[in-house]
């Protein structure tokens, strides 16, 4: 026997939009990534006061910094915050050139979608503008000695010049070839590889003036004093031993039990 039940149908709400309007919406999103960092790029840049998910304040002008504390939805703003991580990690620098570059070949591409140009006419006439700027990049190009260190001095300051830390543009810049030098490894036939993320690592110690900042060409170990009659603070050509275990003394379990059998007992 059949049984007829009732069927409920829901007519979904959402709206699917297409065309120019879909264009214009998907720039103005990235222009307004663009426009947040826009203010931090350049020897004149203003720093952004931030509150991270843990609650706490982070005050920068780094564009990769900013956008990742950031929470979007939108897809193609999306992609700015994606195209902003992967320069970061390709080259390590240029994070907000990049995002106010392509907010900015967004907003003149805008100009043509109005006049009914096909996207990728625009794609197209932008990939040949890169290949003649990479044709002009490759005229203008000079070779660079590493291991002239004036140069590379110039080199460095010139990249933390509108940083926080541009006031202190020859410590930073000793410390970042000191550190890169450090860190190099030969790959033979004139290949040097430097591998900043993996053999470098920046520890923050409380105290003190960045001018004590210092490149450890060896390991560091931040150890307590727990004994300051005995402990040494300084050993000579050290005799190590590496270890898989903790060194630190550990306390006794806390519950312990007792029998007690005759009155004598508690004076043991």
């Amino acid at each position: 026997m059949a049984l007829n039940a009732p069927v409920l149908v829901l007519k979904d709400s959402l709206k699917r939009e297409s065309g120019t309007k879909v264009h214009h919406a998907n720039i103005q999103a990235a222009k307004a990534v663009a426009d947040i960092i826009r203010t931090t790029l350049g020897p004149r840049s203003m720093l952004k006061m931030l509150l991270d998910a843990s609650g706490g304040i982070v005050v920068t002008n780094d564009g990769n910094a900013i956008l990742r504390e950031i929470d979007i939805a939108h897809p193609a703003a999306k992609s700015m915050i994606e195209l902003s991580r992967t320069q970061d990690e390709e080259v390590g620098d240029g994070t907000t050139s990049v995002i106010v570059l392509a907010g900015e070949m967004l907003h003149v591409a805008e100009t043509f979608i109005d006049k009914h140009y096909h996207p990728t006419v625009i794609c197209r006439a932008y990939t040949k503008a890169l290949e003649d700027a990479l044709a002009v990049l490759d005229k203008i190009a000079m070779p660079v000695d590493v291991n002239d260190r004036a140069a590379m001095l110039g080199l460095v300051k010139s990249s933390i010049g509108t940083k926080f830390t541009g006031q202190f543009g020859d410590l930073i810049a000793d410390l970042a070839i000191d550190a890169t030098t450090t860190a190099g490894v030969d790959l033979g036939q004139g290949m040097r590889e430097v591998d900043i993320k993996k053999y470098i690592k920046v520890e923050k110690v409380p105290g003190g003036q960045l001018e004590d900042s210092r490149v450890l060409k060896g390991v560091m170990i931040n150890k307590d004093v727990v004994a300051p009659g005995k402990m040494r603070r300084k050993i000579v050509n050290p005799r190590i031993i590496l270890l898989d275990c903790p060194v630190e003394y550990k306390k006794g379990e806390n519950q312990t039990n007792a029998e007690l059998m005759k009155e004598e007992d508690w004076f043991c």
